[in-house]
Formats: structure tokens, sequence, C-alpha cells
């Protein structure tokens, strides 16, 4: 659900970059406001949904595929704010390092894939089905099944509307919104599924999970071994289950390609877009995940099996966990912020 450039005009891709600008500072001056200690449990968080996204699933009977979007499952674990900056952090290492998503159109992802879920969707959506102290049962697992669902969703349809209100494209509003809209009702319901599994291991190590509050308070030390436990699966998400990833195109690559009959992406035209390609692939070390010298050349020859070793696709995932931290940690204000006696007790 990456957009890429040529589906943005330079007025829209400025708009949203301004949009989520403004969410991603009012998220670190929130999670600055209240405790630096809800960063290290978002930076394993972020670090698996990076992994995790590497990892597409076929949709039988479609030639598409899907991956976790994860923004619903950072919110409900992490709180709004720190799982807006979990998933800006995600985006930006994906685009900058591994270009995949477009320098301009950064902005509208990260409110498709962020802002929505973690400051709009969780609020009107979540924490009205899971209740005020959400518990471990079945109103919980529905709640999070429709949040993430619908957070999928909703952040689907947000890129059509993207897309039509650019109108450089030539992609017909209609057709794209019902051709994204199906697709990703089949691939919310994997969202869905993977999400109350997971929320349902780490409630299983830690009953006492916070899911009430804004944004997570607790020491690190407190959690014990959740967050080495976190950052293990997000490594070999990352290292190994990357292997297993599908070669079909995803979502919205497999909407573009119905719609426009040519089985390719969308390349934009304009001096800016053409700007923005040369400058992405100059400063991303390993486009599609793969080393440069692999990806650049000739389809035949980067072809493999499912399933086979992949050291370009393990280092992949597990430089861009590490990463994800690192820049989580700049968001959020780590090497300036000290504890001070108005931040709120440890539980």
């Amino acid at each position: 659900m990456h957009m890429s450039d040529a589906l943005l005009s330079a007025q829209v891709g400025a708009v949203f970059w301004v949009v989520a600008g403004g969410a991603v500072t009012l998220a670190a001056r929130r999670v600055r406001a209240t405790s630096a200690s809800a960063t290290p449990m978002a930076g394993v968080m972020g670090a698996f949904v990076f992994a995790a996204q590497m990892v597409n699933f076929t949709i039988p009977g479609t030639g598409s595929s899907g991956h976790l979007a994860g923004g619903m499952l950072l919110a409900i674990l992490l709180g709004p704010y720190p799982a807006l900056l979990a998933m800006t952090s995600v985006l930006t290492i994906q685009a900058l390092f591994f270009a995949d998503g477009g320098l301009l159109a950064l902005g509208a992802n990260i409110l498709n894939m962020g802002v929505i879920p973690c400051l709009v969707l969780h609020p009107m959506v979540f924490r009205p089905l899971a209740g005020a102290q959400p518990v471990a049962g079945r109103r919980l697992r529905i709640a999070v099944f429709v949040s993430a669902w619908l957070a999928l969703l909703v952040g689907a349809l947000g890129v059509v509307v993207e897309t039509w209100l650019s109108g450089i494209s030539g992609l017909p509003f209609t057709p794209f919104l019902l051709t994204m809209g199906t697709i990703h009702l089949a691939i919310g319901l994997v969202e869905g599924a993977i999400t109350v599994a997971v929320v349902a291991l780490l409630l299983k190590a830690r009953p006492d999970w916070p899911l009430s509050r804004e944004a997570l308070v607790p020491a690190p030390h407190h959690w014990g071994r959740v967050p080495v436990v976190v950052g293990v699966a997000a490594l070999l998400t990352g290292g190994v289950l990357s292997w297993f990833a599908s070669a079909s195109p995803d979502g919205l690559e497999w909407s573009v390609s119905r719609l426009t009959g040519t089985g390719e992406s969308l390349e934009g035209n304009s001096t800016l877009h053409q700007a923005t390609a040369r400058l992405q692939a100059f400063i991303a070390p390993m486009p599609d995940y793969a080393f440069r010298s692999a990806s650049d050349a000739p389809e035949e020859s980067v072809e493999k099996r499912w399933g086979a070793p992949d050291g370009a696709s393990s280092l992949a995932g597990i430089a861009g966990g590490v990463l994800t931290v690192l820049i989580l940690g700049l968001l959020a204000g780590i090497p300036q912020r000290r504890k001070t006696t108005n931040d709120p007790p440890s539980v």
C-alpha cells in the first residue's frame, strides 16, 4: 500500500507532507511530555512491523499479495502517539534506504498508514469497542480485529482519494475505488487476524499491558524479557521469514495493473517526479530490499526460489529494524530528554 510518486501531483504531495509533519510533531511533543520510557518498547515494535511488512502473503485466486500494515497494532499496544512515531520511522527508512514508497509520497503514506489508524480510528473505533479498561477476552478480540481490518481498508481508500485529487495518473476514480476496496477487503482479513494473534500473545506474556493508556509509562526494566523477545522476533522475521515473501504484486500494484493493462507500475513524467526518482535512486543503498548490483541486473538473473536463503533480504530486514529504532529515538528526542520530577511515576 506504499504509494509511488507517480500517483501524486506536487501540490497534493506537498499538502500531505505538511499534514503528516504536523501530526508527527504533535506526537513527538506528546511522547516527550509524558515519558521517554515509551520509546524502547516502541522501537522494538516498530522494528517488528518493519520486518513483517517485508513478508508478503498471497491472496488466493487473485494473483495479488498483501502484507501487514501494522498501524493499528502499534496504536493498540503503544498508544496513538508512540505508535505514530514508530510507523513514521518505518516508512521513512523504507523510502530512504530501500526505495519502497516515493519521497514525494512519503507524507501521504504516513497519513494513510500512520495518522489514520493511530490518531483517527484508534480513538474512534478501537476505544469504544474495547471499552475504557480493555481486558483479554472476546470483546477485546472483536475490537482488535474490526479496528485493524477497518484501518487497512480506510488507508487503501485514502490512496484512491489522494490519487484522484492529484489527477495525473489517468486512473478512473470509480474502477480504482472498487478494485482497491475489493482486494483490501481480503487483505484486511489477514491484517485483522495477525493483529489479534500478536496482541493475544503479548497480553499472555504481560496481562498488565496498559492498553487503556495514551502512551506507555512503565520503565523498560519493568517489562522483563518482553522487549527482548519482540526484538528477537523482529530479527527472525526480517532475517529469515522474508525469504518466504510472495512474489505477487501487492494490492496497490495489482489494482494499477488491472486498470492500466500494462502489468507495470505508473511512472511520473514531470521534472519533479524525475528529480525525486533520481534522488531516491542515488540515496537508497538497497532498492527493493536487494543489493544494488543485483537489482540493476537483468530480471532473469535476480529471480530466486520461494524460501531460498537470501542474504540481501536478511541484511535489509535486520538493518531496517535497527535503523527504525534509531530514527524513532531521534523523533522522540531521546538524546535531549531527561527525567524530571514532573514525569509520571512508573507502574
